[in-house]
């Protein structure tokens, strides 16, 4: 694909399950709830699902004509107009549910099969309470409401220490130790899960990604509209992992079948370390613009080596050439922006 042309092919692209995912529907065993599913990923992440279970199904007239369709549940407070409309014309079913609210969660469906999406990073600085609820909290009604589910938990590469790339970026097996509160309240959301996982055998697997391209967010978008604006970009962060969210939706649905306990730790991203300078070179010629830079002389960053993962699913479908090729045609389009940059440069934890 040459080009995305508009939020309707964007949303159909990040959200094709590949054959691997549409095996799995079919071996599955229950259902699939979505918690956040109003959020960056949530949307398509949920589309993914819903369209692997519809690809999953047997022909009509065959043995398993007369059983009900797998549900896909989107639960959220659902505060986007025309959100809840658009997931279920993609056949989700959706919830509108605040997480905070412990009665609200237990009065969830009792499904198998949950992808924990709901938390906070953009504003925690000066609304950390917030924050801290929603990453610490809300993982504890969950996990108290859903014993017996597997659970997929989206975490961050934000637990780890910043890292210069010669170590090859932080493996599953380091010890976390985040810069910042929203990193250490995305540890305690990890924590918490692990808890009620060694403790009553909850099956989890803890997801953390960074950074996922959308092309109305991500790292890529972030550098690109600095370009365009003629504001420089910033190597207070010298180098970043990105992978494209459909790559990241039809791996959080496999991560289904790696939910254990104690918890599978799993780190998802692309598994190249780059250069922020030459992405924004990249992103700068292909936009036909100058690029200049600010804070030279990084030398440490948030970077995970993702070994683990592409042995698992492989590596990611859609390389960087390929995502700098697509952000590039939608800035310059003036595609939409979700207004949510991922403040990658920021060294010191305080989003």
């Amino acid at each position: 694909m040459d080009r995305i042309a508009d939020e309707a092919e964007l949303d159909r692209a990040l959200s094709q399950p590949s054959a691997a995912v549409v095996e799995q529907m079919r071996l599955l065993d229950g259902e699939i709830m979505i918690l956040g599913a109003g959020g960056k990923i949530g949307p398509t992440l949920a589309m993914t699902a819903a369209r692997a279970v519809e690809a999953a199904a047997e022909p009509a007239g065959g043995p398993a004509a007369q059983r009900p369709r797998k549900r896909v549940i989107g639960v959220s407070r659902f505060t986007e107009p025309g959100l809840e409309q658009r997931l279920s014309d993609a056949g989700v079913e959706t919830i509108v549910c605040d997480l905070l609210d412990e009665e609200a969660v237990k009065r969830l469906p009792k499904v198998e099969n949950i992808i924990f999406m709901a938390g906070r990073k953009f504003g925690t600085s000066g609304s950390e309470g917030l924050t801290w609820a929603m990453n610490a909290v809300v993982p504890a009604h969950v996990a108290r409401s859903f014993p017996e589910s597997r659970i997929v938990v989206f975490s961050t590469g934000c637990v780890y220490l910043l890292v210069p790339p010669s170590t090859g970026g932080s493996r599953e097996s380091d010890r976390p130790d985040p810069v910042g509160e929203y990193g250490w309240s995305c540890l305690a959301r990890e924590r918490i899960f692990s808890h009620y996982s060694t403790t009553v055998g909850t099956r989890v697997c803890l997801f953390r990604l960074n950074y996922a391209i959308d092309l109305r967010y991500g790292v890529l978008r972030d550098i690109a509209e600095r370009i365009v604006q003629g504001k420089p970009v910033s190597l207070g962060v010298p180098f970043v992992n990105v992978i494209w969210q459909g790559d990241v939706n039809n791996q959080a649905l496999r991560a289904l079948d790696l939910c254990a306990s104690p918890p599978a730790v799993l780190n998802v991203t692309g598994p190249e370390l780059l250069p922020v300078r030459e992405l924004a070179h990249g992103l700068a010629d292909r936009l036909g613009r100058r690029v200049t830079f600010e804070a030279e002389g990084g030398e440490r960053a948030l970077l995970s080596d993702a070994s683990l993962s592409v042995s698992h699913f492989g590596p990611p479908s859609v390389p960087v050439e390929q995502l700098l090729d697509w952000t590039a045609d939608w800035v310059l389009r003036g595609g939409r922006s979700l207004g949510k940059p991922t403040h990658f440069e920021v060294s010191d934890g305080r989003f």
